[in-house]
C-alpha cells in the first residue's frame, strides 16, 4: 500500500474532525504530518486493529504497551498534543458510535478497517490486569497491591532512587538546586513535624511502602513505629533496611491490612499515598478505622492524590489505562470529598496543604531515572512493564502540571471533648527553625 502514512493521517483526521498535531510514520516507512512535531510511529497494522476494536485511551495504551505504537521525539510534547484529542475530549466507543452517524466518518472508519487488515481483535498485552471480581475486598485489594508493587524492588530502586519513597517529594525553591533524595527527606520531615512526633510516641504508618517514613520517624524523632503493607516484596525490603539501620527495636514492619490493625491506640498515624487504593465505597470505613486507632488528641496526616470535581459526580469513571495497567481499582476523589469523610469519622481538620506542583517535579525525576537505566529496567521486568511506567509517569506529570489532578496533605486531629486540639496558634512553620 503506497504512502500508508499519508492515507492514515487523512483518514484519522476525517474521523477526529481536526488536523493531527503529531507526525505519523507508518509501517512502510512513509511519513506525513507537521515536520517539526513529535513522530507517532505506527509500527504495524496490529496497532490500527487495537485502536479500532477499543477506540480511545485503552486502545492507545494497548498499542503502546505492546510496542505496536511508539513515539520519537519528546514524549511530554507528544502527550501534551495528543491529550487534546483523547483525554480532554474523552473519546471512547460511545463517542465513536455517535460520530458514525456522519457518512464521511463511516467512510473513513471503513478505510481504516481496510488498512488494518484481518478483522480479529488482538489479545491484550500480558501486563493488563485481569479483574479478580468484587472491588475492595481484602482479597482483591491484596491482588491489586501485588500487581502494582510486586514488580521487583530492583526496578523500583531504578525509578525512585536511593530514598525509595513512592510519593511526591517536597521541593525547595528554587527547585533545580535540590536532589530527589533531599526533597524526599524534606517531605518525610514535613510529615513528621506536622504530626509533632516526639521520643517515646507510637506511630502507625499505613501503607508503609519500603519503610522510608518508618525509618525516618524512628531515627530522627525517636518514636516507635508499626508499618503495614499488603506487599510481601515491600515488607521484605523494608525489614532489611530497618535491620541495616539498627532500628529493629523501634520499627516493626507487618504484612497486614489496615482494617486488621488492632493494637491501638497510637499517638499519630501517617498515611502517605495509600488512600488512593481505598475506594469511595470504603473510604468512610478507612477514616473511621484510623480514628479508632488514635489516642484522644492524636494526629493523622493523610497525603493523597485528588482530582477535580465534576458537575455530575455520578459520571466519574476511573482512568482506563491506569485501572488496567497501573493501579487496579484505584479511585481519586476531590479534596472536598476527602475532607468531608474525615470529618464524618469524627476528626477535626486543622490544615490542608496543596502541593500539586511538587508531584509534577517528582514524576519528571522518576521518568529521567527510568530512561537513564532503561535497558536494565527492561531486563528486570519486561519491555511492556517498562513502557507502562514510562507512559504512566510522563502522562501523570502533565496531568499535575495542567491541574487535572492534585495532591494534598490533610492534617486532622482526634480532638477530645474538652476541645483542646493540642495545635499551636500558628502552625504553618511546623516547628522548623526560624529563618532570617
Amino acid at each position: 500500500m503506497p504512502d500508508a502514512a499519508l492515507r492514515l493521517t487523512r483518514l484519522l483526521e476525517q474521523v477526529l474532525g481536526t488536523p493531527l498535531p503529531v507526525r505519523i510514520r507508518a509501517w512502510d516507512g512513509t511519513e506525513a504530518g507537521p515536520p517539526a512535531a513529535p513522530v507517532l510511529v505506527v509500527r504495524n497494522r496490529r496497532a490500527l486493529r487495537r485502536l479500532l476494536f477499543k477506540p480511545g485511551e485503552l486502545g492507545l495504551a494497548r498499542a503502546w504497551v505492546s510496542g505496536d505504537l511508539t513515539v520519537e521525539g519528546d514524549l511530554y510534547t507528544a502527550l501534551g498534543l495528543l491529550s487534546g484529542l483523547i483525554w480532554e475530549r474523552g473519546e471512547d466507543a460511545r463517542g465513536l458510535t455517535q460520530a458514525l452517524r456522519d457518512p464521511s466518518v463511516r467512510s473513513a472508519v471503513a478505510g481504516l478497517v481496510r488498512m488494518a487488515g484481518l478483522p480479529l481483535p488482538p489479545a491484550p498485552p500480558a501486563e493488563e490486569v485481569r479483574r479478580p471480581g468484587h472491588l475492595h475486598t481484602r482479597r482483591s485489594d491484596k491482588q491489586a497491591i501485588s500487581h502494582h508493587y510486586d514488580v521487583g524492588n530492583d526496578f523500583y530502586e531504578i525509578v525512585l532512587g536511593p530514598s525509595m519513597v513512592y510519593s511526591c517529594a517536597y521541593w525547595p525553591a528554587p527547585e533545580p538546586g535540590a536532589t530527589l533524595e533531599e526533597a524526599q527527606r524534606d517531605k518525610l520531615e514535613l510529615v513528621s513535624r506536622k504530626l509533632d512526633l516526639k521520643p517515646g510516641q507510637r506511630l502507625l504508618d499505613v501503607g508503609c511502602g519500603w519503610g522510608s517514613m518508618a525509618i525516618h520517624a524512628a531515627r530522627e524523632h525517636g518514636v516507635s513505629v508499626v508499618g503495614v503493607t499488603l506487599s510481601q516484596e515491600q515488607a521484605a525490603y523494608a525489614r532489611k533496611r530497618v535491620a541495616d539501620e539498627g532500628l529493629t527495636d523501634r520499627v516493626e514492619i507487618r504484612v497486614q491490612d489496615y482494617r486488621d490493625v488492632s493494637d491501638g491506640p497510637y499517638d499519630a498515624i501517617s498515611s502517605i499515598g495509600m488512600a488512593e487504593h481505598v475506594g469511595a465505597a470504603r473510604y468512610l470505613e478507612y477514616t473511621t478505622d484510623l480514628y479508632a486507632l488514635l489516642k484522644p488528641g492524636g494526629r493523622l496526616l493523610n497525603h493523597q492524590i485528588g482530582r477535580r470535581p465534576q458537575r455530575d459526580e455520578s459520571a466519574y469513571r476511573v482512568d482506563e489505562f491506569i485501572d488496567a495497567y497501573v493501579f487496579p481499582d484505584g479511585e481519586l476523589a476531590p479534596i472536598g470529598t476527602t475532607v468531608t469523610q474525615l470529618e464524618r469519622a469524627g476528626f477535626e481538620v486543622r490544615d490542608v496543604e496543596a502541593i500539586r506542583e511538587h508531584y509534577a517535579l517528582t514524576l519528571r525525576r522518576w521518568v529521567a531515572n527510568l530512561e537513564a537505566d532503561w535497558d536494565r529496567a527492561v531486563r528486570l521486568t519486561s519491555p511492556g512493564r517498562a513502557r507502562v511506567w514510562r507512559l504512566y509517569m510522563a502522562a501523570s506529570a502533565l496531568a499535575f502540571e495542567r491541574n487535572r489532578i492534585g495532591v494534598n496533605q490533610v492534617l486532622v486531629v482526634k480532638t477530645p471533648e474538652s476541645g483542646d486540639s493540642g495545635m499551636p496558634l500558628r502552625a504553618r512553620t511546623w516547628g522548623a527553625p526560624d529563618t532570617p
